[in-house]
């Protein structure tokens, strides 16, 4: 399935794409991002995909026309900690918060909003909300949103990676998988982990 405009067009004025990533990783940061597709460009040529369906090789491949593709485009983001302080749902309202207020700063502030999934995490800042699952495989804008957040996110993780080698966040970017249990269990947690989710108490990381 290619996604279309055909969401965005169904919404009043300017309509951006959200999508947050790392919500369900064990390390980092939670991103989302706000993308405005530029509506000179010809829905023939856009190239967003669901990021979940690219590699990640592919996703770097195109970031850069993405990016080109989006008149506008922010990213906001939750750090580990604010995640633990916070709990995940006040987090993640935090983080989208920061992406409009980056947008608002380029001077675009958008009126409606196509969310993936059955979560309004944007609402009150924008008056239309569109929630939709799976918006990334259907809506263009939602799957700009996808590739610039997920491509950003892997990058941030990889940089972060040199100076936290133990735990495979080059490769798993903060996600659960053997060379990362292997990691928390020789080394314990970094101070990139988010202490307070359960699996840290089940691995014996932290008290119950």
């Amino acid at each position: 399935m290619t996604p279309t405009r055909e969401l965005e067009l169904s919404l009043p004025g300017i309509v951006c794409g959200v999508d947050e990533v790392g919500k369900g990783s064990w390390a980092g940061p939670l991103v989302v991002c706000v993308a405005v597709l530029d509506p000179t460009v010809d829905v023939a040529t856009l190239v967003a995909r669901d990021s979940k369906s690219l590699s990640e090789k592919k996703r770097e491949a195109l970031f850069d026309v993405v990016a080109t593709q989006c008149s506008a485009w922010a990213l906001g983001a939750a750090s580990n900690d604010e995640c633990d302080q916070l709990g995940m749902n006040d987090a993640q309202r935090l983080a989208a918060r920061r992406a409009f207020d980056a947008l608002a700063g380029n001077g675009v502030r958008p009126d409606s909003a196509v969310v993936d999934g059955r979560w309004d995490f944007v609402s009150p800042l924008v008056r239309h909300v569109r929630l939709q699952v799976k918006a990334d495989a259907v809506s263009a804008s939602v799957a700009a949103a996808s590739v610039l957040a997920k491509v950003s996110r892997d990058r941030v993780m990889r940089e972060l990676a040199e100076q936290h080698p133990h735990w495979a966040f080059a490769t798993n970017k903060g996600y659960a998988c053997p060379k990362h249990r292997a990691g928390l269990r020789e080394h314990g947690v970094s101070p990139l982990h988010r202490t307070s989710w359960a699996f840290m108490a089940n691995l014996g990381l932290v008290p119950r």
